[in-house]
């Protein structure tokens, strides 16, 4: 099993930027060899969800007569400019007009094309493989089509959860666009854990406003963490054996945020090298380059600043700063002990939906560790989409 890990671990890298600095260029991610992937010429004249290009992709055998299908969409970045986008289709063979549509934010751990999910479900790498991907034929076989967006985006900003939510936006809206899907007028719901919650979240929160014209039955959401100041604010400078994650984020932010989050221009020797071998790697290589390292390992200065410019990107990507509420029914799950993710902004953020008039169901599972919370919650998750896929009234527990 991948081991997952919020994000948001980033807050450490933001104790080494001193303010003033002069940015140096961010190293993006080797392009993706396959031409199907690169933006159009003409990209700045679509709107966002407009339709790219389609692909027929080889049909997999762990989804039994399913047809999968890759699409490529114009999105927007978290600097407002177009970006192209993709998104992999699971519909079945023998698909019915406007049955069910769920798009899974899959949680993507990585700063390279090789870790995107319309390439890792074609992978032959094990340290790739997507394990729990055969259970989605639980929904396959229920006639559901699946959209599963690469939601980190073409540099492959790791961390930047509000892009997220945008690329999830679009990817509807592109799959919607396909007639042969047949999911034009389908109810459409999202879902996601931890990274992916991270981006389901932003786009429920966001689709009010981002996506207006869209139809949500329902949105799930587990383990998100929604305040990345908070959790800057509580960690400390001490080496982790996750931290190289937490590199790869403020990587993944500097490459979205190149001008307002220079994280290379900070670091020494030991932190460049690092970086290097981070820059087209996934989750387990991530984690072996930066195992056992901390903040001051790799930064040229141990000055703890407080940059207004680079905080304000951490606020910007967390949602419990964000004023904008869902437009659709929301289930969340999380552990009241969750050892990874401050609960206290997701309870405060929950409030602030109820608040608002959200119908909102929220459930805990008590247990420390981040991955059993999701799992152990899975079994209310898919009742509940279900049940907003029937057109049911969404409970409350408010």
């Amino acid at each position: 099993m991948r081991i997952r890990v919020p994000v948001a671990v980033i807050g450490a890298m933001l104790f080494t930027i001193a303010a003033g600095s002069a940015a140096a260029q961010p190293l993006l991610p080797t392009p993706d060899p396959d031409p199907f992937y690169a933006a159009p010429a003409d990209l700045a004249a679509h709107q966002p969800g407009d339709v790219l290009a389609v692909r027929a992709q080889p049909a997999l055998s762990i989804f039994p007569n399913t047809d999968v299908t890759l699409i490529k969409f114009r999105s927007t970045d978290s600097e407002g400019k177009p970006i192209a986008a993709t998104t992999t289709v699971l519909s079945p063979h023998d698909r019915r007009p406007d049955a069910p549509l769920l798009s899974l934010q899959q949680i993507i751990n990585g700063l390279g094309s090789q870790c995107a999910v319309s390439r890792v479900l074609y992978t032959t790498d094990p340290n790739l493989m997507v394990r729990e991907a055969p259970a989605w034929n639980v929904l396959l076989q229920r006639g559901w089509s699946m959209a599963l967006p690469d939601h980190l985006g073409p540099r492959f900003a790791y961390g930047a959860a509000k892009l997220g939510g945008q690329i999830t936006l679009d990817g509807i809206r592109a799959v919607q666009h396909v007639a042969d899907l047949k999911v034009e007028h389908s109810p459409v719901a999202m879902a996601g854990y931890s990274g992916g919650g991270m981006a389901t979240a932003w786009a429920a929160a966001l689709a009010p406003t981002y996506a207006p014209e869209l139809h949500l039955a329902g949105a799930a959401m587990g383990g998100v963490p929604m305040n990345l100041v908070s959790m800057l604010e509580t960690l400390g400078m001490n080496r982790h054996p996750v931290f190289g994650l937490a590199l790869a984020a403020g990587l993944g932010l500097e490459r979205e945020y190149p001008d307002r989050f220079p994280i290379t221009d900070q670091l020494n020797a030991s932190g460049l090298a690092i970086r290097d071998k981070l820059l087209n790697s996934c989750t387990n290589d991530i984690l072996a380059a930066g195992a056992g390292v901390g903040a001051l390992d790799i930064a040229k200065t141990t000055v703890m600043t407080d940059d207004p410019v680079a905080r304000s990107v951490v606020e910007d990507n967390s949602l419990q700063l964000y004023s904008g509420v869902p437009n659709m029914p929301v289930f969340e799950w999380h552990s009241p002990i969750d050892g990874l993710v401050p609960v206290d902004a997701i309870v405060d953020t929950i409030h602030r939906y109820c608040a608002a008039g959200t119908p909102v169901w929220s459930e805990q599972e008590p247990v420390p560790d981040h991955l059993t919370a999701a799992v152990l919650g899975l079994p209310s998750v898919l009742n509940w989409l279900d049940a907003r896929m029937r057109g049911e009234a969404a409970p409350t527990n408010c």
